[in-house]
């Protein structure tokens, strides 16, 4: 039996308002899954009307303008359910989610469900377990001491991946999933052992541990800076700053 990397994935990838993950909208948002290694993906695409105005510096990046959104793009409410509804039929199907630095996408669609009325992420769910995979968390736990920066760009550049039509959502994603199918590959005797399950729940380990040394690198620099430690989806918290909890009378952060 072949290892999890040469089996079914799906990824997941969102082109937004901004990088404010409390505050910005999805514009756009892609998910594609495939059965195996070259085999012919299936992509389903959401284009939203985030409601406020996109600001330059993001259109810049992927090029989806006010106009378009207002014409053709669907209220953002029924997008992050929908969005939310696929995520979790692929996990009921047992297939692992790829999403390129999870604690943003994954957070930015779990406050666009808060703030629509649609419940938590995890709500939206409906009690499906996401099995994520980040190349952004592999790559940096086997290969932590290689300089230079971990973008999606960077990643697919240093493991041959092809990206084309970069900052385009469903592009995105599939550059994503060719991504830890390398990485995994590469690095078959550390992570091709491993199961799905096992791997989400020692990549939130991970990726607390590169938080702490990324904090610990600020302050050497003279610019501490707080470094969110929490994958794949960072504690909601209201606007007193404290985790929204079952019982706390506050709201959630605008």
């Amino acid at each position: 039996m072949g290892s999890w990397y040469h089996g079914p994935l799906a990824s997941f990838d969102t082109e937004t308002t901004g990088v404010d993950v409390e505050r910005d909208r999805i514009v756009s948002a892609a998910l594609v899954v495939q059965s195996a290694p070259g085999g012919a993906p299936t992509v389903r695409t959401w284009l939203a009307d985030p409601g406020v105005p996109i600001p330059e510096q993001a259109r810049a990046v992927h090029g989806i303008s006010d106009e378009r959104v207002r014409a053709h793009g669907r209220p953002p409410r029924a997008v992050a359910v929908e969005v939310a509804a696929a995520l979790a039929e692929q996990s009921r199907a047992g297939v692992p989610l790829v999403v390129m630095n999870a604690p943003y996408d994954l957070t930015l669609l779990d406050r666009e469900l808060r703030r629509h009325g649609a419940g938590s992420l995890a709500e939206a769910l409906g009690g499906a377990e996401l099995l994520v995979l980040d190349p952004r968390v592999l790559d940096k736990q086997v290969d932590r001491y290689r300089k230079g920066r971990r973008t999606l760009t960077d990643l697919c550049a240093h493991y041959g991946v092809e990206l084309v039509g970069a900052h385009d959502a469903a592009a995105d994603a599939l550059a994503a999933m060719e991504l830890v199918r390398a990485v995994a590959a590469r690095h078959r005797e550390r992570l091709g052992g491993l199961t799905p399950a096992e791997l989400h729940l020692r990549q939130a380990v991970w990726h607390a541990a590169q938080a702490r040394g990324l904090e610990r690198w600020f302050e050497r620099s003279g610019t501490p800076e707080r470094v969110d430690a929490a994958w794949p989806v960072r504690p909601a918290r209201c606007r007193c700053g404290a985790r929204l909890e079952p019982g706390h009378a506050c709201e959630l952060a605008a």
